[in-house]
């Protein structure tokens, strides 16, 4: 059934009330657990195992859709970490293989808008170590549930570079729905960069946590730690 459009005094439609709104709590440095990773708020502590993460492969092509590039020596990777630990916006996060207690990625909450309820989910630098692991699926599980179900945000945005296939497509993967292209919003490392936006709003939150669920559940993963069947399968049943 659609919903009437509401006007004001004037006889201009306005949008839906937001009944009792009331600007949220910033997200806070703390400790978000799972059952494949651990979120803790970075801090020098990470570096090191941070740094061996990122070099773990010989050249830079995870970072080519970053503004910075990796960090060439442990004091350069110490000076980042440092940097982006005493930030609370971003606020960054140290993601923790539980298979091996290292720190094997990073992740932030960013452009955080208590007022509106409204943030993203960006700088997401999942090293080699993460790739094709449930802690990356389960890092971002993780940030959603707090968003949404902790803090009660109205939206969570993601954003990356149009030409960065794989944040496109994990975007997409995970539930985020896309809303269009900034062209030439930024220029990166001297080159153009137009930037795909997608976003989760409140009401679309619970079909997608339940999908996330489901799919992070033991039951959907063989002995030898392999997925039994992919996300996508849990997001369009009816859970």
């Amino acid at each position: 059934m659609q919903q009437a459009t509401l006007v004001n005094e004037y006889g201009q439609p306005i949008g839906a009330r937001v009944a009792d709104w009331q600007p949220r709590q910033p997200p806070q440095k703390i400790i978000l657990a799972g059952r494949f990773c651990r979120l803790e708020p970075l801090a020098l502590s990470h570096s090191p195992a941070l740094f061996s993460a990122w070099h773990s492969i010989a050249d830079e092509r995870d970072w080519t859709y970053f503004s910075n590039r990796r960090p060439a020596t442990a004091a350069a990777c110490d000076a980042l970490i440092t940097a982006n630990a005493a930030g609370a916006d971003p606020l960054h996060y140290a993601v923790i293989d539980l298979a091996t207690g290292e720190a094997a990625g990073s992740v932030a909450l960013m452009r955080i808008d208590p007022a509106n309820g409204v943030l993203e989910i960006g700088w997401v630098n999942w090293s080699p170590l993460m790739k094709r692991s449930p802690c990356g699926t389960e890092a971002i599980s993780l940030l959603l549930s707090y968003i949404f179900d902790t803090l009660g945000y109205r939206r969570c945005e993601w954003k990356c570079h149009s030409l960065n296939l794989p944040s496109n497509q994990a975007a997409r993967r995970l539930g985020f729905q896309y809303e269009g292209t900034f062209r030439q919003a930024v220029v990166s490392k001297g080159h153009n960069r137009d930037t795909c936006w997608y976003s989760i709003i409140d009401g679309e939150w619970p079909a997608v946590g339940r999908a996330l669920r489901a799919w992070l559940d033991s039951d959907n993963f063989s002995a030898a730690g392999r997925q039994i069947r992919p996300l996508a399968d849990f997001r369009s049943a009816k859970l």
